[in-house]
């Protein structure tokens, strides 16, 4: 069993102010007793194109990746950043969560495979995330010490077949960072989140950004985490801050020998 903690965050365009009150909250869950710590989409930069391309960096190499690595080896904690505007050697961006170890090490990264392209009844009301990003081509479960994680972000999560890949390749945890709109996060944000735990069997944890952004843009928050039988055991619905569960792999253990739901599935992926 370990100890999990997540913050909700109000990003703006300054990676600068955002890091800032990053390490204020991460070394806040550390004292905690949090062993990995996740963070929402766009923890460090929530802007327009312009921004995300001025702020890019190549993978591993860069001084907010720099500032990062050295937090985790400080406080000797896993720290999975939800995204951030990765420079790839093709010129374009990524929007790519990175996972550090309690060494500072980048352990894994992953892009997002879905972009948001669709309209929306709020004050954006348009969203393209593939005018700024590359879509990712590649699914990631990485081995840490408290479980393996399936990496997703946001809008991932209405793809259900990407995450019982992520549940085929041996994930026990699957994080989702996000920055979901405040009018379709409260029509589906829970629901997703609780549909993709019960069908895969997994811990979700869900790291959400919150409150009103530039361009009009207004997030739902309602950073959450959610045991492998589809119930909430945390949750910061409103304002900035943090949450911290335990997370115990053998009630996932318990869960899957009880109702078998992977071996019994007559189609799409298989387990190992």
């Amino acid at each position: 069993m370990a100890k999990i903690g997540l913050v909700q965050m109000n990003s703006g365009a300054d990676p600068e102010h955002n890091l800032t009150k990053l390490k204020k909250k991460v070394k806040g869950l550390q004292l905690q007793g949090a062993k990995l710590v996740v963070t929402p989409e766009n923890t460090l930069v929530f802007g327009s194109k312009a921004d995300y391309q001025k702020w890019a960096e190549p993978l591993n190499d860069g001084p907010f990746q720099k500032e990062l690595s050295v937090l985790t080896e400080k406080l000797g904690i896993w720290l999975l950043l939800g995204s951030m505007p990765i420079l790839q050697p093709d010129g374009s961006i990524t929007s790519t969560s990175l996972l550090y170890n309690d060494k500072g090490e980048l352990q894994e990264h992953y892009n997002k495979l879905h972009m948001f392209d669709v309209d929306v009844a709020d004050k954006h009301h348009s969203y393209r995330e593939s005018d700024t990003f590359k879509a990712g081509d590649e699914l990631k479960v990485v081995k840490t010490p408290y479980g393996n994680i399936g990496m997703s972000i946001c809008y991932d999560v209405r793809f259900p077949l990407q995450y019982s890949a992520l549940r085929a390749q041996g994930a026990d945890i699957i994080v989702v960072p996000a920055a979901f709109t405040k009018l379709t996060g409260k029509a589906h944000w829970e629901v997703l989140l609780r549909a993709r735990a019960i069908e895969t069997q997994c811990w979700v944890i869900a790291a959400a950004q919150w409150g009103e952004h530039n361009e009009g843009r207004e997030t739902w928050g309602h950073s959450m985490i959610i045991d492998p039988w589809g119930q909430i055991v945390a949750c910061q619905q409103l304002g900035t801050g943090v949450l911290t569960a335990n997370i115990d792999l053998q009630l996932s253990e318990k869960i899957r020998a009880n109702m078998p739901v992977a071996e019994h599935t007559k189609f799409c992926v298989q387990p190992r």
